[in-house]
């Protein structure tokens, strides 16, 4: 749309000058966030809830993040250190629905545990009605 309104000669010095600001650790971290905030969503249809650590997150952060691609790898680096060892675990019953996984850092790697949660049958029980 850009190049109808303006003349090829502008919009070169344009991107010539333009310049992007490198995505500090704040932002990354947002970035983490979300990317975890889709492997939640999936596993609460497995009926699971996750924990991170901070710790955990750090390394993400470490892993995920590339001076040259900026955050481009972090989805890799999270499908690899944290849904693959995960759909290995659901795939060999060690999850239970109802648990609560909780992903660590141990020294370069990441550590996933399971804590048990509420048994599901409990969940969803509707409270009976008083009498009127």
């Amino acid at each position: 749309e850009m190049k109808k309104l303006f003349r090829p000669e502008f919009l070169n010095r344009i991107d010539a000058t333009v310049v992007f600001r490198a995505l500090g650790r704040d932002e990354i971290r947002e970035i983490v966030d979300l990317q975890l905030s889709r492997t939640q969503k999936q596993l609460t249809e497995q009926r699971l809830v996750m924990e991170v650590t901070d710790a955990a997150r750090d390394l993400l952060l470490e892993k995920g993040f590339d001076p040259v691609f900026g955050a481009r790898p972090m989805r890799r680096a999270i499908q690899n250190l944290i849904e693959d060892p995960l759909a290995e675990g659901l795939l060999h019953g060690r999850f239970q629905s109802g648990d609560i996984v909780l992903v660590d850092r141990q020294a370069d790697d990441l550590t996933i545990e399971t804590k048990p949660g509420v048994p599901q049958e409990e969940t969803e029980k509707v409270p009976a009605e008083a009498p009127a």
